[in-house]
């Protein structure tokens, strides 16, 4: 057992690494937006991919597909979000 223990990956703060300037002012600026934002945008994509689904119109439903598929992009913009708040965004 104590074999595995050694051999599991160390997770931790990784010291004399900086997040460069850019990452750094977006990180900044998303952090300042409630993450309900993310998660109502991801409800609304939802929303209407349904409502582009239930017409009639052929070219809507592609429509429908192409907006369906903001859905995760937005929840995990949210995680990313979420993360970058609790912790810093160098992890400290």
């Amino acid at each position: 057992m104590e074999e595995m223990m050694d051999r599991e990956p160390k997770t931790g703060a990784q010291t004399g690494h900086q997040e460069g300037l850019v990452a750094r002012t977006i990180e900044q600026q998303t952090a300042k937006a409630p993450s309900d934002w993310f998660l109502l945008a991801a409800l609304g994509s939802i929303v209407s991919s349904a409502v582009l689904m239930l017409s009639d119109s052929k070219e809507n439903k592609s429509k429908a597909l192409f907006v369906g598929q903001w859905a995760p992009t937005f929840l995990i913009l949210g995680l990313y979000n979420k993360m970058v708040k609790l912790h810093g965004s160098d992890g400290t």
